[in-house]
């Protein structure tokens, strides 16, 4: 118990401490701006410096600044005239409060400050001319009430006395109301005669108790009238009643009743308010005839708590009395709490820790229960109302928050009073959630496969790759390169390039399918914060095939002097016989690669057919006598590409059983009328007597090496001396010479065309494959062709 009684006091110290009540200061009223009040710095105990350091500020209860702090001097100093009279009204005295603000820490001094009146006001009669009735037979000593006038100063600069003039039958007396006010009343000195004097016109002058005094005058018009003995009388000289503020427009307060002995016209009672107070007659209406008091203005607590209404009754002959009538507003729960923002901050880091975001206060103008209040926020977010000083809340974030989950956050605070029905004000605070660089570049995908068909042209575009960065503005600004690497000896820049801006890949060349097919690289993306993140992805680039290669003959080779080649067929061939095969490729792939082979055109229709898949040209039926010796084929080889290539070749094919047949056939031919066409055969066939001349003493010189190293390696193997290291390849055997011979074949070009003849013997079909056991007979056949060819253009001579 003794510790619970401890923390008890503790906590009434650390309030005292951080909200102390200080004392009061005085102003009088229209003091110019800028004067000094006081030295709050001094009355605190702190230096200026430190009002500055502690960003110290004054809080008023209400929007208006009347006052500034001076944080190099710590002077209070008045920032705008001060009019006691708007300010406090006819309240005694007049009170300012507000509350000086410290931070660092948090603390809250509270003051008064005096608002002292002047005299600056004149009292002011509400009528410029007030009218009496007075009954001729008024005994001198009667009293007539005259309506007061109105001075907005307070205090002895108020409404003092009254005084009136000339003042030959009349003179004024000053009395004190119960609210502190002075009345004029007037009193007969002298009897009055309606016949000498019907009329009395007098000056009364109300003075207030300034320095210098000020005076307010009106003019008292008196009638005297014939006798009217009784005034009007209320039955009750005081009405006291209680009305809820929010009662209806036109809601009956109270009915006010006064009588009137006399008779007839003098009888007749008529209400009216003494005096046309505006505020009253703006909210009360009273019935003239009735004395019904009601609402004709809504009644507010918090600007006027009551009323206090003069009531006068007249009877027809001018007589009246006078009654008060008090009316006293009743709060209810019809002010919504007020809140002011003290401090605030508009956007904080997202790895801040636990952050204050805003300091305000609360308020509700109504009193007892309607004036309590609460403070809470919604639910979901991540910030949390903690109580400060008073009517001071704090709002701080519960933790560290993520602006890639959520940017902004907009916090509704709302206060709410314990009023029957309750009430609340909300305030909406938008707090936004500054980024930082905590989340790299980040590929949609693990990897990418990209297909480019290849003799693409160079710079053009070849994938697009985006990177999105969770985080914003310079950190989310992401850029990108490509990974160093090597592609065949070559760097990979030099093959593919990237725009670092917009991650699109360029080819820097045009890709050959036949060269590579498929390379792989990584593709780097940065962002721009600090420090920089990235991250990385593969990508697979594939080259697509294109039917960009015709194919390619390679048998029968073309020759280069342009003759056609020819093929022999035998006559005795049968149907299906094989006469040659036109061998092709194409460097392309899949069914850009795939050839099919047709006869495009044939001297004889129907004597050959061209296998579709092979390119085996055979006999399509037996050939017969009349078929012609020379047979002229054109082969066509196409691709499946689209649009398909294709290539074609031509042969010629002499039909006959053996070479002499195709000679004398040939014999038959025409020759040449051209003396010169002689003379080039002639030196056609020296060339080919030339060359195998040459051909013959190189294999005879070979031959002789041969031998001599045989002989060597016998001598030595008598002389005991072993030749096993000797490597096999450092000999010429009778094999390789064999194998030299086969590389070798006679050509010879027949030419049947209109001038010449030209025969070629083509190694698949008449070649004369030597060895050693036969070297005679390769060089037999040397001159044989050359005997022939010069046969095929001379025989005839």
């Amino acid at each position: 118990r003794e510790q619970v009684l401890r923390q008890v006091l503790l906590l009434f110290v650390l309030l005292a401490h951080t909200c102390a009540e200080r004392e009061d200061y005085f102003i009088t009223e229209e003091t110019e701006s800028g004067s000094f009040v006081a030295n709050l710095a001094k009355d605190i105990g702190l230096g200026a410096r430190e009002l500055s350091r502690r960003r110290a500020r004054i809080i008023f209860n209400n929007d208006k600044k009347h006052f500034q702090l001076n944080l190099q001097t710590g002077d209070l100093q008045v920032n705008e005239k001060l009019d006691r009279e708007e300010l406090c009204g006819s309240t005694e005295p007049c009170v300012l409060q507000f509350q000086v603000l410290l931070e660092e820490p948090l603390e809250v001094y509270r003051y008064k400050l005096l608002v002292t009146d002047i005299n600056d006001n004149s009292p002011v009669f509400p009528e410029a001319e007030m009218i009496l009735k007075i009954m001729e037979n008024t005994l001198p000593g009667a009293v007539f009430p005259l309506k007061n006038a109105q001075d907005l100063d307070v205090g002895v600069n108020n409404v003092q006395n009254y005084t009136i003039y000339p003042n030959s039958h009349f003179h004024v007396l000053t009395r004190n109301s119960g609210e502190g006010r002075k009345y004029p009343e007037l009193v007969l000195d002298k009897a009055l005669d309606r016949e000498q004097q019907p009329e009395f016109r007098l000056t009364l002058m109300a003075v207030d108790g300034g320095t210098p005094p000020k005076t307010g005058t009106t003019l008292v018009l008196i009638h005297v009238l014939d006798i009217n003995d009784n005034a009007p009388e209320f039955v009750q000289p005081l009405y006291r009643v209680q009305i809820l503020e929010n009662s209806p427009l036109g809601s009956l307060i109270v009915t006010v009743s006064a009588r009137d002995l006399d008779t007839g016209i003098n009888g007749e009672v008529v209400y009216s308010f003494f005096y046309g107070d505006e505020e009253i007659t703006r909210t009360f209406a009273l019935n003239e005839l009735t004395g019904e008091i009601k609402i004709i203005r809504k009644l507010d607590f918090e600007k006027i708590k009551s009323y206090e209404l003069d009531i006068k009754a007249s009877d027809g002959a001018g007589l009246s009395g006078k009654c008060t009538v008090i009316i006293e507003v009743v709060d209810i729960n019809d002010n919504t709490p007020e809140m002011t923002v003290a401090s605030l901050i508009s956007s904080i880091p997202e790895n801040s820790p636990e952050t204050t975001i805003a300091l305000f206060s609360i308020q509700d103008p109504d009193s007892g229960e309607n004036g309590r209040m609460v403070c809470s926020i919604q639910e979901d977010v991540p910030f949390t109302l903690k109580h400060s000083v008073e009517n001071f809340y704090k709002l701080v974030t519960e933790g560290v928050l993520d602006r890639e989950t959520r940017s902004e956050y907009n916090i509704t605070v709302t206060a709410t009073d314990k009023g029957i029905p309750t009430l609340s004000t909300e305030t909406h605070i938008s707090l936004k959630v500054t980024d930082i660089n905590d989340n790299p570049p980040c590929f949609p995908q693990d990897s990418y496969s990209v297909f480019i068909p290849e003799n693409n042209p160079r710079g053009a575009s070849i994938f697009s790759l985006t990177a999105q960065d969770a985080d914003t503005n310079e950190n989310a600004l992401v850029t990108y390169s490509l990974a160093e690497d090597t592609i065949q000896g070559a760097p990979l820049s030099s093959y593919i390039s990237i725009n670092s801006d917009t991650g699109i890949l360029y080819a820097l060349r045009s890709f050959d399918y036949e060269e590579f097919r498929d390379l792989h690289l990584r593709v780097m993306a940065y962002d721009n914060g600090d420090p920089r993140l990235s991250s990385n992805v593969s990508l697979s680039l594939f080259v697509l095939d294109q039917n960009d290669n015709t194919p390619e003959i390679l048998y029968p080779a073309l020759p280069t002097d342009g003759s056609t080649g020819v093929e022999l067929a035998p006559r005795s061939a049968e149907p299906g016989y094989l006469v040659t095969k036109v061998v092709a490729v194409d460097r392309d792939s899949g069914q850009n690669a795939w050839l099919s082979y047709r006869l495009l055109k044939a001297s004889e229709p129907g004597l050959f057919t061209v296998g579709l898949h092979t390119g085996e040209v055979r006999t399509a039926r037996a050939l017969l006598d009349r078929d012609a010796l020379k047979q002229s084929l054109v082969v066509a080889v196409q691709d499946h590409g689209q649009p398909p290539l294709s290539a074609t070749v031509t042969l010629t094919v002499a039909v006959a059983d053996n070479i002499p047949a195709v000679l004398a056939d040939l014999g038959s031919l025409e020759p040449s009328a051209d003396p010169d066409s002689s003379g080039l055969t002639l030196y056609l066939v020296v060339a080919v007597a030339v060359v195998s001349c040459i051909f013959l003493a190189f294999v005879i010189v070979l031959l002789g090496l041969r031998l001599r190293r045989w002989h060597s390696s016998r001598l030595l193997q008598a002389a005991g001396v072993g030749l096993a290291g000797v490597p096999a390849s450092h000999f010429v055997g009778v094999d390789g010479v064999g194998a030299f011979l086969q590389t070798y074949s006679q050509e010879v070009s027949l030419r049947a065309d209109a001038r010449e003849s030209h025969v070629i013997f083509p190694q698949p079909n008449y070649v004369i494959k030597c060895t050693m056991e036969n070297l005679l007979c390769n060089l037999r056949n040397s001159f044989r062709a050359s005997y022939l060819v010069y046969y095929a253009h001379n025989g005839n001579n």
